[in-house]
C-alpha cells in the first residue's frame, strides 16, 4: 500500500506487518514493528500494545472495584496518574541500568518508540502512585494492590507482545519448533514465555480474588508468581540489564520474592485467614 506519506490527500495508511513462517517448524520471522501510519507519523506496535494493555486493565479495574470496597470513580482518577508516571519510572529505570549506551544523548532518552521500558521500573513507579493515592483518598493500599495487580499480569501479557514487534527481549539461539528468527538466527520466544505465564497468571489471581482471605493476599502472590517466572527466563535472555557481573531482574526478582512470601506470612496472621477479609 502507498504510504501517506507519499499520498498527501490520504491520510491513514495500514503497512504490512505479517511475514511468511519460517522455513523449520512453525518458526516466525520478527514482523513489522510499525502499525500503522497517521499523519505522516509511523505509530509503533510496542506502544500500540502496551497502550492497549493499560485500557483492558483499566477497564477491569472499573467494572471489579466495587469488589473490593473502591469507588469504580477512582480507579478513573488513579489511572490519570498512574500511567503517565510507571511510563517514565519504566524509561527512568531502564536508562539507569543501561547508562553507557544513552550517557549524554537526551534525545535517545526520551525516545520510547523504539522499546526500552523495564516493568520492574513500572511497578515501583505505579506502587509509589498508589501509596500516595490512598493516603489522600483515604483508600486501604492492599485493597488497591489486590485489585490492580491481576490486571497488571494481563496487561504484560499483551505488552510482551511488543518485543517481538521489535525484535528484542529475546533469549539465545535454539532449534525448538517454536523458535523466532532475530537477525537470521533461531532464538527463544522469551517474551512468548512471558506473556503466557501473565495470562494464566491473570486467570490464577482473577479466580483468587473471588476467594481471598486477607487484603495483600493477591498482590503478594502476584509479586511471588511473577518474579518466580521472571527469574527463570530471564536467563535465556541475551540483553538483560546487569548489576556488575549480575542480571538485576533476578536479584530483584529473589528480594520480592522473600518479600512477599514475609508480608504474607504476616497478613495471613493479622488477619486470621477464614475469617474474612478485613
Amino acid at each position: 500500500m502507498v504510504s501517506a506519506k507519499t499520498v498527501p490527500t490520504k491520510i491513514f495508511s495500514i503497512k504490512t506487518v505479517l511475514s511468511k513462517p519460517y522455513e523449520r517448524g512453525i518458526s516466525m520471522k520478527a514482523p513489522n514493528p510499525i502499525a500503522f501510519t497517521a499523519f505522516g507519523i509511523d505509530v509503533m506496535w510496542y506502544g500500540v500494545l502496551i497502550g492497549l494493555g493499560f485500557c483492558l486493565a483499566i477497564i477491569l479495574s472499573y467494572t471489579r472495584a466495587p469488589q473490593f470496597k473502591i469507588k469504580s470513580d477512582d480507579i478513573i482518577d488513579f489511572a490519570i496518574f498512574l500511567i503517565p508516571i510507571s511510563i517514565i519510572c519504566a524509561r527512568a529505570y531502564y536508562v539507569i541500568f543501561s547508562w553507557d549506551k544513552y550517557r549524554g544523548d537526551i534525545a535517545a532518552i526520551l525516545n520510547i518508540r523504539g522499546g526500552g521500558l523495564a516493568i520492574h521500573g513500572g511497578i515501583i513507579g505505579g506502587m509509589l502512585v498508589a501509596i500516595g493515592f490512598c493516603y489522600f483518598k483515604k483508600i486501604r493500599f492492599f485493597d488497591l494492590a489486590d485489585l490492580i495487580f491481576p490486571t497488571v499480569a494481563l496487561a504484560q501479557a499483551i505488552g510482551r507482545w511488543g518485543n517481538f514487534f521489535n525484535s528484542e527481549a529475546h533469549g539465545g539461539p535454539t532449534n525448538l519448533p517454536w523458535a523466532i528468527e532475530v537477525n537470521g538466527q533461531m532464538v527463544h520466544p522469551t517474551f512468548l514465555y512471558e506473556s503466557i505465564w501473565c495470562l494464566m497468571l491473570f486467570i490464577f489471581l482473577s479466580w483468587m480474588s473471588h476467594r481471598r482471605s486477607f487484603s495483600g493476599q493477591i498482590a503478594c502472590l502476584y509479586g511471588i508468581l511473577y518474579s518466580i517466572e521472571r527469574a527463570l527466563v530471564e536467563q535465556l535472555r541475551t540483553d538483560s540489564l546487569m548489576i556488575g557481573p549480575l542480571k538485576q531482574a533476578q536479584v530483584l526478582s529473589l528480594c520480592i520474592i522473600i518479600v512477599c512470601i514475609i508480608l504474607y506470612s504476616i497478613l495471613k496472621r493479622k488477619y486470621k485467614t477464614g475469617s474474612g477479609v478485613n
